[in-house]
């Protein structure tokens, strides 16, 4: 029962500093009216903390392989909470900015920590699900997120969401650092010792590179789908934040359901493959809905807002597997620095797209990756793997 409890204290880490790292874009009108600046420049004001996530990540991961958990939750998170508030007290675009990215790099240590808390204090057959319900931390944040940001973007302004912010991260950091403890050993220890560097193996490269192709309609359809659902649909900003709300607890469950799935096969990449094919599905509906102006795009948002994060959790349980006890909060820390790579460039190109063609080629851009990484799924060959 107490591996639940830790997994309770990491999910809460993460989901905590998830307002500020990824919830901003919720508030994207606002953004551009505080700041009087264009779509694709609020664009990367709001995606700011992945600037720093992208730098800190792998060096978090290394902490963490080292130190454990508590330390880096504790620590990274706290600094984070801190940076939220002193960015809520700063006027100029440049230096909210800069404090974004340090706060993205403070916080960046939830998604590590969270990922090896399921790898050290649970077995095999129970880790889809476990981390089914640490990627939930995300869906949560985000869910909550888009619930409360935007009435507080209406009532206080950018200052009061960045305040919010940073009491929310500010109460996870503490409990983790009280609470959070190191697995027995026998549970630490766990897994195929790795003779060297995991990255001698194909699929794990192959893993990253799904994740990374996979990241392009996820950053997509959450920076710009409220945005999309107020400029071209005419919706109240308030009730197209409660759509994405409903449709982040709605990919919560869908996650839990597909790690619980996994687990039952045995298998991590193929549900992955089947996913990415539903996903396609949902964009292909979602770029035809926004390029004709009807009523399927509001409904594929909501859609593409779930399908697009439902195999997250399956490709970051296949790398931290693949990478052994020794090495996983590097490759953890890897794996995500090459999705913020993929996501930092592709959120103001994707802006820039959209605003001279239109929010249908931005969500396209996402299908055409989505096709792309079809035959990049390592699936062929894991069940004799995993035998």
């Amino acid at each position: 029962m107490r591996r639940w409890w830790m997994l309770a204290l990491g999910v809460n880490a993460h989901a905590g500093v998830t307002l500020g790292l990824f919830g901003l874009p919720l508030v994207m009108p606002e953004i551009q009216r505080h700041f009087g600046v264009s779509l694709p420049v609020a664009g990367v004001i709001a995606n700011a903390p992945a600037f720093g996530i992208l730098a800190a990540l792998v060096g978090w991961g290394a902490l963490a392989d080292r130190h454990g958990e508590r330390v880096i939750l504790g620590t990274g998170v706290g600094l984070a909470a801190v940076l939220f508030a002193a960015v809520a007290f700063v006027e100029r675009a440049w230096a909210v900015v800069a404090l974004l990215a340090l706060a993205g790099a403070a916080g960046s240590a939830a998604m590590v920590g969270g990922g090896r808390i399921v790898l050290r204090w649970f077995r095999p057959p129970e880790r889809g699900v476990a981390m089914g319900l640490r990627q939930v931390s995300f869906t949560l944040g985000m869910a909550v997120g888009a619930f409360v940001l935007p009435p507080v973007a209406r009532a206080h302004g950018l200052p009061g969401v960045l305040l919010v912010c940073a009491g929310v991260s500010l109460l996870a950091a503490v409990l983790a650092a009280l609470f959070l403890a190191e697995p027995p050993h026998g549970l630490a220890g766990q897994g195929p010792a790795q003779d060297g560097s995991p990255y001698r193996q194909r699929a794990l490269w192959r893993v990253h590179a799904t994740s990374a192709l996979h990241v392009v309609p996820q950053i997509v359809v959450s920076t710009y789908g409220v945005t999309c659902l107020v400029e071209l649909y005419r919706w109240d900003a308030v009730d197209a934040g409660r759509l994405f709300g409903a449709a982040a607890i709605g990919g919560a469950a869908v996650r839990i359901a597909v790690g619980r799935w996994s687990d039952r096969v045995g298998l991590r990449m193929r549900p992955l493959l089947l996913i990415t094919f539903a996903s396609l599905v949902v964009l292909g509906l979602l770029v035809a809905g926004t390029f004709t102006r009807t009523w399927p795009g509001p409904a594929m948002l909501a859609l593409a807002a779930v399908a697009t994060v439902a195999g997250n959790g399956l490709a970051y349980l296949a790398a931290g597997e693949l990478a052994g006890p020794a090495w996983a909060g590097r490759v953890l820390g890897t794996h995500n620095t090459l999705q913020n790579t993929v996501s930092l460039a592709a959120t103001p190109l994707a802006g820039v797209l959209m605003e001279r063609a239109g929010f249908w080629a931005g969500f396209g851009v996402g299908l055409a990756c989505t096709l792309l990484s079809v035959p990049v799924v390592p699936w062929r060959g894991e069940r004799a793997a995993r035998s």
